[in-house]
């Protein structure tokens, strides 16, 4: 009977401790795809399960997912009147891996590209593309939306009369105390920086309310170290990361370097898209869309946060929009949009290097990617 017992314990131990993590996957539904995928993986073997598919929503091109994870946020990236776009929310279950469709209401603009949670849990803020604004939206307990309490339209131009004729915003980042929103905007060429008001949503503009960067480059993504001292900024029209160091009181940046991702002797477009840190903040990689289909590495320095470049690893496919890294720092998933795959790399922590799996998932127009640890 003991050995009957010690038997069935350890096959309950073998089940519960399979390495299992859920991957939600954000689509533009243009084409073949039908909207938000999650697929379960199996971190040791890599082998991939769809589990559901979200349909019924349009251009599902940015998710986030709650911090306590009960819940999904997704844009609905579409434009018309300049106040066409959606925010749809999502109740998730991680047990089974299903998303149910809890209400939805509108963005602040048209063509919403990017969006996020506060830190508690209260509030999402959507950045939209075409309209160059933002809107911060109340969360219930049950996670239903509320109408924006506050929206945000920049004003101004750049320098590329194609890409730059107005804002653009696209991306909205929170500091890690909850107290400053950062805003990169395509179209004029700067980062905004917000106070924000956790208890009522409100924004306003911080002491030092926006930083300039190069004229032309086109501010995209935006990631924080560990400890906040730096940020870095990735550029979509010029492929350079900007590096910044932070001042936590009053949530100014202070420039420190700009360097490129492009590997040597390349002269074409960038159309460089995400940018994020390694685990262990060793690390960093940004994506590189255009004509380099490449996921540019750089070391970091610990001591002052600067930037040297390594290397560039091909995507196996083309135009990578978002990738992410899971919490290991084990592997990079890299979403090549046009190719319709999500390929997964072996990453070298000592050196920071991709290696291909030979793994990878078949997903139509993958754009952002969610790992979701269970």
């Amino acid at each position: 009977m003991k050995s009957i017992l010690v038997v069935c314990m350890l096959l309950s131990f073998s089940t519960m401790a399979q390495p299992y993590a859920l991957l939600i996957t954000g689509t533009y539904t243009n084409g073949k795809s039908e909207g938000i995928y999650v697929h379960r993986i199996n971190t040791k073997t890599l082998e991939a399960t769809q589990l559901f598919i979200a349909k019924g929503i349009k251009n599902p091109s940015f998710i986030a997912v709650s911090p306590d994870k009960k819940f999904v946020y997704a844009v609905e990236e579409v434009n018309g009147d300049g106040n066409s776009g959606r925010v749809v929310s999502y109740r998730f279950d991680k047990n089974e891996g299903t998303l149910l469709r809890i209400n939805d209401k509108p963005s602040g603009g048209d063509d919403p590209c990017y969006i996020i949670t506060d830190k508690s849990g209260r509030w999402v803020i959507a950045g939209n593309y075409s309209s160059g604004s933002l809107a911060v939206l109340p969360v219930s307990k049950v996670g239903e939306l509320g109408s924006p309490v506050t929206t945000i339209r920049h004003e101004g131009k750049g320098t590329n009369p194609e890409r730059q004729e107005k804002p653009h915003v696209h991306s909205t980042v929170l500091n890690e105390d909850n107290t400053f929103l950062y805003v990169p905007d395509l179209g004029i060429d700067k980062v905004m920086i917000y106070a924000f008001n956790k208890t009522t949503g409100a924004l306003t503009p911080a002491s030092s309310p926006f930083v300039s960067v190069k004229p032309g480059s086109g501010p995209r993504h935006f990631e924080f170290s560990q400890n906040g001292r730096n940020a870095y900024l990735i550029e979509e029209l010029t492929g350079t990361v900007s590096v910044f160091a932070v001042n936590k009181q009053n949530g100014a940046l202070n420039s420190i370097q700009s360097i490129s991702g492009a590997k040597p002797g390349f002269n074409e477009f960038m159309g460089s898209a995400d940018i994020h840190l390694s685990p262990d903040g060793k690390f960093l990689y940004t994506s590189n869309r255009g004509d380099a289909n490449d996921i540019s590495i750089f070391s970091v320095n610990g001591t002052n946060g600067k930037l040297t470049y390594v290397t560039s690893a091909p995507v196996l496919g083309k135009q990578p929009r978002n990738f992410c890294i899971d919490p290991s720092g084990n592997l990079l998933l890299a979403a090549n949009q046009k190719t319709g795959e999500i390929v997964f790399f072996q990453r070298d922590k000592k050196t920071g290097r991709l290696t291909d799996s030979g793994k990878k998932i078949l997903v139509p127009e993958p754009v952002c990617l969610k790992w979701v640890t269970l």
